[in-house]
């Protein structure tokens, strides 16, 4: 595939006005739907193939989560296209002012492997909505995925209006060598940092979304048994490769032993006693990972799990307890099912250990202390969260998802994902009587009295 040539078509394409009109949006938003549901049943056998999720998990988080958004964006997309009204300061009366979204025009969606079908789709979703042409770009280490999509997209689309480039990094390479209007991004921070180099270039607006190590709080007045099984379920999804997944666990000592013996019962009740032998439990996405995160473990204190099957690229769920801020495993997002847990008796010494790291993608706070639940609010910088829960924050329309710092730049979901694709213009429509002649030469005392009296 020509990339170059692709992109030139998109944006010729783009400048025939052909993708702007609301129905134009709402017929590309209801095609994709339709391509969804025949292909549903396809893309949950992909992601059997690629990361062993079970259907159910697929369901989910991955199929759900997909259509729901774009039955949002579908409900809501003529109300976000309107003018928005605005007020008319003095100075500028009489007038009529207001903001229109405009689309950005080419935009490139480059997606990971973790949730390959969610997080390629969804950005695609705000940014058809929005008025765009796209490119998408899955990730090469979901390559059955990959196919389907592209099989997929091509069926529903013309190429110059959406597009797949399947491949590894050559062909990030050549998509990064173009010249977009609108990037965006979901990986890792290091991928993260070249994509704003390249972006750079041409004065590419983007949005990261990267990650980090994200805390997960469980003070002394924590409910311990829920804090558990959500913890539990947060950590092990997709076997722990989310990029909002608890990283690390910090607990009041009073009730660690508790947290860890209802944690080691919620594992059982999920993936049995032999989570290597669960048929519904996901692998680490190839060898390379698992490695790495094998090696997180070795020489730590194992509280539960610790063990991995290298045929099958699984990792047991395991805890690991006695960690330091300088252990191997809180060097690096982990990114996998394991959860290294560290405690705190103060606020003091709980601050001192959240401000070791950059800002977060997510932070989880259990506990029933209200004043613990505004102190975190007020104190910490992250992407978003979740007081007694995990994950789900990121499960909705409502609000828009996105990271803060190193954890990435800019939001999507519902509206806000509209916006991101979308520059908003502002308008003033100044009525032709009056036309006050205090802003024209010749000035005078007096026009400048009035002027500082209408701009105070």
């Amino acid at each position: 595939m020509d990339i170059k040539k692709l992109a030139e078509r998109q944006r010729k394409y783009f400048m025939t006005g052909a993708t702007l009109s609301y129905q134009a949006r709402k017929n590309a938003l209801a095609k994709l739907g339709r391509a969804l549901n025949t292909y549903e049943g396809r893309l949950k056998e992909a992601l059997y193939r690629d990361l062993h999720k079970a259907e159910s998990e697929s369901s989910m988080a991955e199929i759900a989560m997909t259509k729901a958004e774009l039955s949002y964006c579908m409900r809501h997309l003529g109300a976000w296209m309107r003018p928005e009204r605005k007020p008319t300061g003095l100075a500028n009366i009489p007038a009529r002012s207001f903001t229109v979204a405009e689309p950005y025009g080419v935009a490139l969606v480059m997606a990971p492997w973790n949730y390959p079908v969610l997080l390629c789709l969804e950005p695609l979703i705000n940014a058809v909505a929005a008025g765009n042409c796209v490119i998408l770009k899955p990730s090469a280490y979901t390559p059955t995925v990959s196919a389907v999509i592209a099989a997929m997209i091509g069926e529903c689309f013309a190429s110059e209006y959406i597009a797949v480039v399947e491949g590894g990094r050559e062909e990030n390479t050549k998509l990064l060598e173009q010249r977009f209007d609108y990037i965006f991004f979901t990986g890792s921070v290091s991928v993260g940092r070249l994509v704003l180099e390249r972006a750079a270039r041409y004065l590419t607006p983007v949005t990261l979304e990267l990650g980090g190590k994200s805390p997960c709080i469980v003070d002394r007045t924590a409910n311990i048994r829920l804090a558990a099984r959500r913890i539990v379920f947060g950590k092990l999804l997709n076997s722990g490769q989310t990029c909002v997944a608890p990283d690390y666990l910090v607990v009041h000592p009073d009730v660690k032993e508790r947290l860890f013996a209802a944690m080691k019962r919620e594992i059982v009740r999920m993936l049995g006693a032999e989570p290597l032998l669960s048929e519904e439990y996901p692998r680490i996405v190839n060898r390379k990972h698992f490695d790495r995160v094998m090696g997180l473990i070795a020489g730590e204190k194992i509280v539960t799990g610790g063990c991995g099957n290298p045929d099958t690229l699984q990792i047991a769920p395991t805890i690991l307890d006695g960690v330091t801020l300088d252990s191997p495993v809180m060097q690096e997002e982990i990114f996998g099912p394991v959860l290294p847990v560290l405690t705190f008796r103060t606020r003091q010494e709980l601050s001192e250990i959240l401000r070791h790291f950059e800002k977060p993608l997510a932070c989880y706070l259990f506990t029933r202390d209200a004043s613990m639940e505004r102190w975190l609010l007020r104190r910490f910088s992250f992407g978003g969260g979740c007081i007694n829960d995990t994950i789900i924050h990121l499960a909705t329309s409502e609000m828009g998802f996105g990271g803060v710092g190193a954890s990435g730049m800019g939001s999507y979901h519902g509206k806000t994902g509209f916006e991101t694709f979308s520059h908003r213009k502002s308008i003033v429509k100044k009525y032709a009587w009056p036309d006050l002649p205090m802003r024209y030469h010749p000035y005078t005392k007096w026009k400048d009295a009035v002027i500082r009296r209408v701009m105070r």
